[in-house]
């Protein structure tokens, strides 16, 4: 997801997103043991979310 679109978001709603992040890379950690994983970079992009999400959720912990 884009940056700009995650800082919309309230924090509730970036918590439900990391969890929902979380549970796709499990998903897509156990096809890729498996060796059915279409695409290897979604692996990556899902981190990034997943880090962008941390960023966003820190930086207002801080503000406050």
């Amino acid at each position: 997801m884009k940056f700009d679109e995650l800082k919309t978001m309230k924090d509730d709603e970036l918590k439900v997103k990391e969890a929902d992040f979380r549970k796709e890379i499990f998903n897509l950690v156990i096809q890729k043991s498996l060796g059915s994983l279409e695409n290897p970079k979604r692996i990556k992009a899902v981190k990034r979310s997943i880090a962008k999400i941390k960023t966003i959720l820190n930086s207002r912990k801080r503000e406050m």
